[in-house]
């Protein structure tokens, strides 16, 4: 039971807030998520930034006025980028990308199971999921809306 290959060694990763990113739609907190010996290069995260904002700006992430975060993971070499929003109140729609150096190109999960989390991005997802609850339980003005974005996980080990 488990499935868990016992030559596995678990470690923890380091996450990082940066900097929200606003784009035709969305407003979008920004987390970094990495071993702590491997670099996120700020080329990468650029990269990554400008990704983000042209599939905003060409509608395939066709956002309508919605919060969210995104979350860049170095893994070895290459980087994941999610891509969440909060829809219809309570629900969290999430858009997948790789990267190995050749750009970043979205992610299609075949058959009835479909990887979501692993066990570091989760960390960053349980923090987003109790700002979110935060968010809903209050009168979501624009001053509501301004906290939400400003309560992030600044950093962590997770």
């Amino acid at each position: 039971m488990g499935s868990v290959d016992p030559s596995y060694q678990h470690i923890r990763k380091l996450v990082e807030a940066g900097a929200g990113l606003s784009v035709p739609g969305a407003e979008l907190k920004w987390y970094d998520l990495r071993r702590a010996e491997a670099e996120m290069g700020p080329e990468v995260r650029e990269q990554a930034r400008k990704f983000v904002a042209a599939e905003a700006e060409a509608g395939t992430l066709a956002f309508d006025d919605e919060l969210g975060f995104v979350i860049l993971h170095r893994v070895g070499d290459a980087y994941l980028l999610l891509v969440m929003v909060w829809r219809n109140e309570n629900e969290l729609w999430e858009t997948i990308y790789f990267n190995t150096g050749e750009g970043f190109q979205r992610i299609d999960f075949p058959g009835v199971l479909k990887g979501t989390y692993c066990v570091w991005e989760l960390g960053i997802v349980a923090h987003e999921q109790q700002a979110w609850i935060r968010y809903l339980f209050c009168n979501r003005d624009e001053k509501a809306r301004t906290e939400y974005l400003q309560d992030r996980l600044v950093q962590a080990e997770v």
